[in-house]
């Protein structure tokens, strides 16, 4: 009895000293800054040189030349660096998988094809050890989307995936990270591949084309009666007391979209998936973000007339066919905005996340604009997923997601000295950096 007795108090003492350690994440926007002597790229207008960013309360209280600082704000003086809006990275698995070949470690899928009750949010690991990594490069906030492929990826594929989150890269639960805990509900659109991997067998398995649209074709058509269920719930659900009426947590998940008021996250990069997926929707009356979009080039006449905004894979990637130019991929975004659609970069994993700026860059190299790359980081994203209220530009009232560097965010090479999330001065420091600099110091005759 004693030692039950010691044991209940020693974990009341263990509780009592954790919930006493300081969070800085609850303490997040509590202190005032002011950053001054910066130049100011706020992606609202021009520049702003030598101005000041004031943050209160984990906003943007003041921008521009001349603002006064508040009395006991602390002051960082930035003189010969540049403010920018955090990166807004579009589609990643942050926070869903740790270690892409541990499956204990990855929580990115669910079995059955339809899983719209899923929600990324749920599932994020605020602990994740890429999560620091990807902050350092100046990222802010990404879309964590289930059941996106990747680099990162395990698991069946899902036809719905799930909801995706749009989250802060910092917070001590899931909850404190969250954005929009349902930014979008992602469909991974089928294909038809005639050859395919047996990784059983190692060995390739071929069908005939015939087999395989005859498979592709019932996938879409379960699809269409999926979102028929839905719409008849969705009705259903304005009288939920009707008689017969009965709960399904599947098909209310799928309301929103049903009421267009989330959008559909679609993975297709075949310019056949994408034809289908962009006539479906706008058939059905859904609002469509298109994701992947390998090929969306062959498909700009319809992308832009049904105004279809489109995620891109990384632009360092071999061409997608064997007879494309080499350049395919960096060419891609300017040909895309060119023809009047709007574009953002998604890294669609996380171990490449940190990439995300030069990725960009690549594109601006290859004839994309330089200001529509930034914003294609920033503020494109931030309008896709209905958050631009909140982020992509250095405006007043907008929650204080800051990055201060050394040079354009774009280049590998420029320094994120400060970073803010929520108004909050985040460290830049993480196992990458930590082991850059063991190695670096080791003596001499370890060498």
């Amino acid at each position: 009895m004693k030692r039950r007795h010691l044991n209940f108090l020693g974990t009341i003492l263990i509780l009592a000293l954790f919930n006493a350690r300081p969070s800085t994440a609850q303490t997040a926007g509590t202190a005032d800054f002011a950053i001054t002597h910066a130049k100011i790229f706020t992606l609202a207008g021009p520049p702003v040189e030598d101005g000041t960013v004031v943050i209160r309360a984990g906003k943007i209280a003041a921008v521009g030349a001349g603002v006064p600082i508040p009395e006991g704000a602390q002051v960082i003086d930035a003189k010969g660096l540049q403010v920018y809006p955090g990166l807004f990275d579009s589609v990643t698995q942050m926070g869903l998988s740790e270690i892409g070949a541990v499956s204990a470690t990855v929580d990115t899928t669910e079995t059955g094809s339809f899983n719209p009750d899923v929600t990324a949010a749920t599932a994020i690991l605020p602990s994740s050890a890429h999560i620091p990594v990807t902050r350092a490069s100046g990222i802010t906030e990404v879309i964590a989307a289930p059941a996106s492929g990747g680099f990162d990826s395990r698991g069946p594929a899902n036809l719905v995936g799930g909801r995706a989150s749009a989250i802060h890269l910092a917070g001590w639960t899931a909850e404190e990270m969250l954005i929009n805990k349902h930014a979008a509900m992602v469909v991974d659109w089928p294909g038809i591949e005639t050859r395919s991997f047996d990784f059983s067998a190692l060995s390739t398995r071929e069908k005939s084309f015939t087999d395989v649209k005859k498979e592709y074709d019932k996938q879409i058509n379960e699809l269409a009666d999926y979102v028929e269920q839905a719409r008849h719930y969705a009705q259903a659900l304005e009288n939920p007391g009707g008689a017969g009426f009965e709960r399904d947590l599947k098909l209310e998940a799928m309301a929103p979209v049903i009421r267009g008021e989330m959008p559909l996250l679609v993975f297709a990069d075949q310019a056949r998936q994408i034809r289908d997926a962009v006539e479906f929707c706008d058939k059905q009356k859904l609002k469509i973000i298109l994701a992947g979009a390998t090929e969306a080039w062959k498909e700009k006449g319809l992308l832009r007339s049904k105004g279809v905004p489109v995620i891109l894979r990384p632009t360092l990637g071999e061409p997608p066919e064997e007879d494309d130019a080499y350049d395919r991929l960096l060419t891609q975004p300017e040909e895309l905005r060119a023809a009047g659609i709007k574009i953002a970069f998604g890294s669609f994993d996380n171990s490449f996340a940190r990439r995300l700026g030069q990725n960009a860059a690549n594109a601006v190299a290859h004839g994309l604009p330089y200001e529509e790359g930034l914003k294609a980081v920033t503020l494109y994203p931030a309008q896709m997923f209905g958050l631009d209220a909140q982020l992509g530009t250095v405006e007043t009232g907008k929650t204080a997601n800051l990055i201060v560097t050394s040079g354009d965010p774009l280049d590998v090479t420029t320094d994120v000295r400060y970073l803010f999330i929520k108004g909050q001065l985040i460290s830049t420091d993480n196992k990458q950096k930590s082991l850059y600099e063991k190695y670096l110091n080791r003596p001499k005759a370890a060498q």
